[in-house]
């Protein structure tokens, strides 16, 4: 058993992400929620202060913090996907749930966390060298969410 567990500051909703987590990647569940003791600078006795939860089997902790540090897209995580329906139905997901795009796979959740949907085919795209990876880099910038048909067209340079 792993003894690191990444920690992650929310303003005050930490068991909504860490639930929404959940129900969006494989592997992932809520173990645990701890009430504050007293009273703390941003909440009171009795506030949800940690959430355990694990992503994609990550042990993670949640923190109702406050408002004082934001996520930044310094931090991501970066979840492979098996294909694209997989791909489609994570970053769909994040986007409903009122999260928006960025570029080549990446998108942020509605509490600010940035995520990397990357596709199987788009890592082995870009692990092969030469032409077929320079024409699958060049596709994949011009992508928000990944486009594995697309990607596969670059390598075979169509």
């Amino acid at each position: 058993m792993s003894k690191a567990t990444l920690c992650l500051w929310y303003d005050k909703e930490a068991e909504a992400a860490a639930q929404f987590y959940a129900a969006t990647f494989p592997d992932s569940r809520v173990t645990g929620i701890t009430h504050a003791p007293g009273d703390f600078p941003d909440g009171q006795k009795g506030q949800v202060l940690l959430v355990h939860f694990t992503i994609c089997g990550l042990l993670c902790t949640g923190v109702n913090g406050g408002p004082r540090f934001a996520h930044s897209e310094a931090f991501s995580f970066q979840i492979e996907t098996k294909d694209q329906a997989e791909t489609d139905r994570i970053w769909n997901a994040i986007l409903a749930s009122g999260g928006s795009p960025s570029a080549c796979g990446w998108c942020k959740d509605a509490w600010g966390l940035s995520w990397q949907i990357i596709p199987k085919a788009l890592s082995a795209a870009l692990s092969l060298g030469g032409p077929a990876t320079e024409r699958a880099f060049a596709a994949m910038m011009e992508m928000q969410k990944i486009d594995i048909a697309a990607i596969e067209a670059a390598v075979r340079g169509e």
